[in-house]
């Protein structure tokens, strides 16, 4: 693997140098290091084997406990917070959004994103079928529902770095169709790493860098 200063890991558009993170009860990542290019990341792996704890420490949300994350040449480790509008994460198990309509959320995301795509959003409304539920509250919708609003806010996003965990999960046939599609429109982004965490390679999608865990 390239040390600091070696030509890939200054080429790289996201660079992870030697990352740790442990629960109480166990040891997730010890050690992970890669030097990914822009386009399209796959982590992948069985459950729990560390795809969306990896998701959360590249995203700030847990602590690494060793190693660096860097993004464009900026530490996201030490920039913390001030990263935020390069990152976008949104956990598809979490209920933080309940009381907010998928609207409400859409529409608080171009404040936090200033690189916002609102045509994006409207292509990704319409192929992911998102008009009738965009007036209901999060509790309300389906898990396929809920995960589709929240991949139309992360696609739209243009954050530099987006992080999309398990994104098939309750998804129709069509919806799938569409997925892929829309992630293979990202492939060959020079200025955007989209990464998604899933057990296996979804078809269609050409992944231009895959990480088993």
């Amino acid at each position: 693997f390239p040390h600091r200063g070696g030509r890939v890991a200054e080429s790289a558009f996201l660079w992870v140098h030697g990352l740790r993170f442990a629960y109480p009860e166990c040891v997730v990542l010890d050690n992970l290091s890669l030097a990914w290019p822009p386009g399209l990341a796959l982590v992948r792996g069985d459950e729990s084997t560390g795809k969306t704890t990896l998701l959360r420490v590249l995203a700030g949300e847990l602590t690494a406990e060793a190693g660096s994350i860097t993004l464009q040449g900026v530490d996201l480790i030490r920039a913390a917070k001030a990263s935020g509008p390069q990152v976008f994460w949104a956990n598809p198990r979490s209920s933080e959004w309940d009381p907010l309509t998928a609207r409400g959320w859409l529409d608080s995301l171009p404040a936090r994103y200033p690189r916002w795509d609102a045509a994006a959003l409207a292509e990704h409304i319409d192929g992911f079928s998102l008009h009738e539920h965009l007036d209901k509250p999060f509790y309300a919708l389906s898990t396929g529902s809920k995960r589709k609003v929240l991949m139309a806010g992360a696609l739209a996003s243009n954050a530099p770095l987006t992080l999309i965990d398990e994104p098939v999960g309750g998804l129709d046939k069509p919806s799938l169709r569409y997925l892929a599609q829309a992630l293979a429109s990202q492939a060959a982004r020079p200025d955007r790493l989209t990464v998604v965490a899933h057990y296996e390679a979804l078809p269609e999608v050409p992944w231009g860098s895959v990480l088993d865990l």
